[in-house]
């Protein structure tokens, strides 16, 4: 397969991951929120909890992210320097954001701090950040 072709396959993995983890969570958040939420006593914070789970399911159901949160995106990337596609990778994962940010959707969460515009596609200065 060519590097062309391999760049365009990793993009497309990542793109339709980080749509998968903004509509459902790991299964031990999931175990550590019902933990959380028998030990309450409080009946407002129960119905929390439940209106949490329940976004879950809806997330899922619906095929839409979980929550729409101010956050961005960060990698933590740790590879060994004869990785095929190393000197792509950070530009696969902006890409990769960008393709996730329209197919799930997802938020628009970068903004450019010094002009103050969002750029609509959650790739920005520093966004999102990659950790090697």
């Amino acid at each position: 397969m060519s590097n062309e072709k391999q760049v365009e396959q990793l993009t497309t993995y990542m793109a339709n991951f980080i749509a998968h983890i903004a509509k459902k969570l790991p299964d031990d958040v999931i175990a550590k929120l019902t933990e959380f939420r028998d030990k309450e006593d409080s009946p407002l914070s129960k119905t929390i909890y439940d209106t949490m789970f329940r976004n879950q399911e809806l997330a899922v159901k619906l095929n839409r992210p979980s929550c729409q949160d101010t956050g961005v995106l960060q990698f933590w990337v740790k590879c060994g320097t004869k990785f095929p596609l190393i000197d792509e990778l950070e530009g696969l994962l902006k890409e990769a954001v960008v393709k996730a940010t329209f197919e799930a959707p997802l938020r628009h969460n970068s903004v450019e701090t010094f002009d103050e515009y969002n750029t609509g596609k959650n790739v920005g200065k520093g966004t999102p950040t990659v950790f090697w």
